[in-house]
């Protein structure tokens, strides 16, 4: 399987930014669902964007919505989360996930069959 690496996570002070990357191990990214994800101590695992291959849509949960940017860029098989005016709230582990791309990219954690380690994001106020 495709291994998934997130990278730079770390701890801020609210309003501040962070950026997370997520490597593949292979090209799979335009053939690929490919979603960031957060779990909090004690709470379920949630979507956060998630950003479709075939028409370069992309959808955000509403509470990062203005935030938090998605992007890609296949030919580095790369996938990044830029988030800016982060809140306490958004204090979690974030995982990269993918799942074949099949008419659509739901932003529903079992659908997805590929994950990352994932990167802690802490965010002070």
């Amino acid at each position: 399987q495709v291994q998934l690496v997130e990278s730079g996570g770390g701890s801020v002070q609210a309003g501040g930014s962070l950026r997370l990357s997520c490597a593949a191990s292979a090209p799979i990214l335009s053939s690929r669902c490919m979603g960031w994800f957060r779990q909090a101590p004690g709470k379920e695992r949630e979507g956060v964007a998630i950003s479709d291959p075939a028409s370069g849509s992309t959808s955000y949960a509403d509470s990062v919505k203005g935030r938090f940017t998605i992007s890609r860029d296949n030919a580095k098989n790369t996938l990044t989360l830029q988030m800016n005016d982060l809140k306490p709230e958004d204090t979690a582990m974030y995982y990269c996930a993918a799942r074949p791309w099949a008419w659509r990219c739901p932003m529903v954690v079992s659908s997805y069959n590929n994950w990352g380690q994932g990167t802690q994001v802490t965010v002070s106020s």
